[in-house]
């Protein structure tokens, strides 16, 4: 089969309202993922055992589960429980909550990395609890965990074709489309592809950066 210049430049912009929403649920899943990722990892660090391991065992729940059975149970079970959502808000939340338990992961390695002196050194300054936290410690172990943090931002970006499974009509699922439409999937395919690599690699590169300005060596 030959590749076809004026299908490719017929389906393109198509592709690129795809790609519109890939970037909308990749970006705003991620604000979620960080957040929420945070909100995990100080409450693992809560004096109340009870919440603490309800933390602990939700999130490992949700880690080791695919996310695909996630995107499911919220776009199509909840709906029976008298929760509808639409489907690119079910997949913006699936994906957020879901890489949330990892950066939570993130976070709490970086704040076990912050030096044992700093927690001394705070508590012999009699600083409240949250000007410990907000001024002392989480400065320095979101630091730490940047580049990390851009990783995983690479990473929901390239499992946001996962949302086709609940009708998102992201650039994956907008390349299915047009192929069975025309019966050629050669140039949609392809070219869902190039978008792709097109932004992970810029991505990867400005990852790298970050890794190298705020590494802690």
């Amino acid at each position: 089969m030959e590749w076809d210049w004026q299908y490719s430049s017929d389906v393109l912009p198509d592709l690129l309202r795809g790609l519109r929403y890939t970037l909308t649920a990749t970006l705003l899943g991620y604000v979620i993922a960080v957040t929420l990722g945070l909100v995990w990892a100080l409450l693992r660090r809560t004096p109340n055992v009870v919440v603490a391991q309800a933390v602990r065992w939700a999130t490992e729940f949700i880690r080791c589960t695919p996310l695909i059975p996630q995107l499911f149970f919220v776009y199509y079970v909840l709906p029976a429980w008298g929760l509808t959502i639409g489907s690119l808000t079910a997949g913006i939340i699936t994906l957020g909550v879901h890489y949330s338990t990892y950066t939570a992961e993130v976070y709490r390695a970086g704040i076990a990395d912050v030096p044992r002196g700093q927690w001394e050194a705070a508590t012999a300054l009699n600083l409240p609890r949250s000007r410990v936290w907000l001024d002392v410690i989480l400065p320095q172990a979101v630091r730490r965990v940047i580049p990390t943090l851009g990783n995983y931002l690479i990473a929901m970006f390239k499992d946001s074709p996962l949302l086709l499974v609940i009708n998102v009509t992201e650039l994956l699922n907008t390349a299915y489309r047009e192929g069975a439409e025309s019966l050629r999937f050669l140039e949609p395919i392809t070219m869902v592809g190039l978008l792709f690599v097109l932004i992970s690699v810029p991505a990867s590169i400005f990852v790298r950066r970050l890794e190298k300005r705020y590494a802690a060596h």
